[in-house]
C-alpha cells in the first residue's frame, strides 16, 4: 500500500477539513493508499521544508506553502511544475476557477507550481455586538462626544480600543500577534507603512526603510505594545492563530488579522462570538486609501516526492468546488469564485461578499527568493522597537544596512 505524507500548516480547521477530505477521496481512489498528515507551526514547517531540505529529500508528498516562501522554493528547485498534470487532469473549472490574485504568486515563467488552498487578506475584524449595543453607544458618546463607529483612522482605532479595554471584564481593546516568527510583526509593519502612504520598495524594487512613513509606522507599533494600554496581555506571545483564537473566545473587541479568523469566529460552534462578527477596511491615515495584504496558502508537490502523480490526484480532488466550500464551512477560507458567491456561505457569513473588494485593495510582499531572510530582519527590527527604547530611526537604519548586504 502506498503511504503519502503531507506537511500541513497547523490550524484545527485545516486539520479537520483535510481529514474529512481524505476520507472522501479514499472512497473514490482506484489504488490502496494511506495519508499521514503532519501539522506544524510556521517556524517548524519552514525548517522542515527548507532548512532540513524536506522539499528535496522525499520526506513529503504534498506540502502547504505560503506565498512568502514560493520564490525560494522555486529558485531552489524544490517544487514541481503542475502543467503536464493539469493537461492530463485539470482541476474542476480549470485555472479560471480562481481569481488572478490567487494564481500569480505561484506562477513562474508561465508555469504553475501550486493550487490555491486557503485565502483571506488582512482586514479589521470586530465584534458588531459591541459596536451596536445601545449602552456602549451611550457611554462612548458621553466619554468622547461622538458616535461609536468602526475606526477608519489609527487615531480612532486607539480611542475605540481604549474604550473597550476592560481587563477586569477580561475584555481587551485589541490583540496583535507579536510573537517573533518572521511573519506576523512583518505583516503588521507593512500595513502600518502602507496605511501612512509609504511603500516597502523604491522605484527600482529595492527594500527602502529609510522614510518618514516607516518611522511613523514603527513608532505607532511600539506605542501599541509599550504605552497605549489597549492590547491583550498575551500579544507578545501570540502568533496569528492564537490571536484569532483569543478573538473567538470573546476576549477582544477588534483586531487587524486575516479574513479567515473572522469567518472562523463567525461560524465555529465553540466560538463565543458566533454570529456577532463583521469586518471592515484596515484603518489608514487621512487621504490614504485603505490597503490590505494578500498572502495565501497553496498545495504544492515537492520535487523529491516519489509519488507525484498520486499526490497530484489528491490535490485536484481537494480543490474541487465542493471541497473548497467545505473548507470554508470548517473555518478556513475557500479560494474559488464559486465559494465567494455561494448563497449558503454568504447567509452564514454575511461579510463573505466583501472578500472580493479586499482583494482589489490588497498589496503583495516582494516575490524574491531571499524574502524569508529579509522578513526576519524586519521582524527583528519590530521586535526591538517593541521591547526596547531604541529610536525608530536607528532601528530602521540598522535593518536597512543588513538588508543591503543581502540584496
Amino acid at each position: 500500500m502506498v503511504k503519502l505524507r503531507f506537511a500541513v500548516r497547523k490550524f484545527d480547521p485545516f486539520e479537520r477539513h483535510l481529514r474529512a477530505c481524505w476520507e472522501a477521496y479514499r472512497q473514490s481512489a482506484t489504488v490502496a493508499v494511506e495519508m499521514e498528515f503532519v501539522p506544524m507551526d510556521l517556524p517548524e514547517l519552514y525548517s522542515s521544508l527548507f532548512k532540513n531540505k524536506g522539499l528535496h529529500s522525499g520526506e513529503w508528498d504534498v506540502v502547504h506553502l505560503n506565498t512568502d516562501w514560493l520564490a525560494e522554493a522555486y529558485q531552489n528547485g524544490g517544487i514541481h511544475a503542475l502543467d503536464s498534470m493539469l493537461e492530463a487532469k485539470s482541476p474542476e473549472g480549470g485555472k479560471t476557477a480562481w481569481a488572478p490574485t490567487l494564481m500569480g504568486m505561484q506562477t513562474f515563467n508561465g508555469a504553475l507550481y501550486g493550487l490555491p488552498f486557503h485565502d483571506g487578506p488582512e482586514c479589521l475584524v470586530y465584534r458588531k455586538d459591541l459596536f451596536e449595543a445601545e449602552i456602549e453607544q451611550q457611554h462612548f458618546r458621553e466619554k468622547y462626544g461622538r458616535t461609536l463607529a468602526v475606526p477608519t483612522s489609527w487615531d480612532e482605532f486607539l480611542q475605540v480600543a481604549q474604550f473597550f479595554n476592560r481587563p477586569e471584564e477580561h475584555l481587551y481593546g485589541s490583540v496583535f500577534a507579536g510573537y517573533p516568527d518572521g511573519h506576523n510583526a512583518v505583516f503588521d509593519f507593512c500595513l502600518q507603512l502602507w496605511s501612512r502612504g509609504g511603500e516597502l520598495q523604491d522605484a527600482n524594487g529595492k527594500i527602502a526603510l529609510n522614510q518618514a512613513a516607516a518611522i511613523e509606522a514603527l513608532d505607532f507599533y511600539r506605542n501599541l505594545f509599550q504605552t497605549a494600554d489597549v492590547l491583550h496581555p498575551k500579544s507578545m506571545d501570540y502568533e496569528s492563530v492564537q490571536a484569532g483564537a483569543a478573538f473567538a473566545r470573546g476576549e477582544v473587541a477588534m483586531m487587524v488579522n486575516w479574513f479567515g479568523f473572522a469567518s472562523w469566529a463567525q461560524i465555529d460552534k465553540d466560538s463565543a462570538v458566533r454570529g456577532k462578527v463583521d469586518i471592515a477596511a484596515i484603518p489608514a491615515q487621512k487621504e490614504v486609501k485603505p490597503t490590505s495584504l494578500n498572502v495565501y496558502w497553496v498545495y504544492a508537490l515537492p520535487e523529491g516526492s516519489a509519488n507525484k502523480a498520486l499526490a497530484y490526484d489528491f490535490m485536484a480532488f481537494a480543490v474541487t468546488a465542493v471541497n473548497d466550500k467545505n473548507l470554508t464551512l470548517a473555518g478556513g477560507v475557500g479560494c474559488r469564485y464559486s465559494t465567494w458567491l455561494d448563497a449558503g456561505i454568504n447567509q452564514q457569513i454575511p461579510f463573505y461578499e466583501k472578500l472580493g473588494s479586499l482583494h482589489e485593495s490588497a498589496k503583495t510582499l516582494p516575490r524574491v527568493a531571499n524574502w524569508p531572510a529579509i522578513a526576519h530582519i524586519i521582524d527583528e527590527m519590530v521586535n526591538q522597537a517593541v521591547q526596547t527604547g531604541r529610536r525608530s530611526e536607528e532601528l530602521l537604519q540598522e535593518a536597512q544596512t543588513k538588508i543591503n548586504v543581502l540584496t
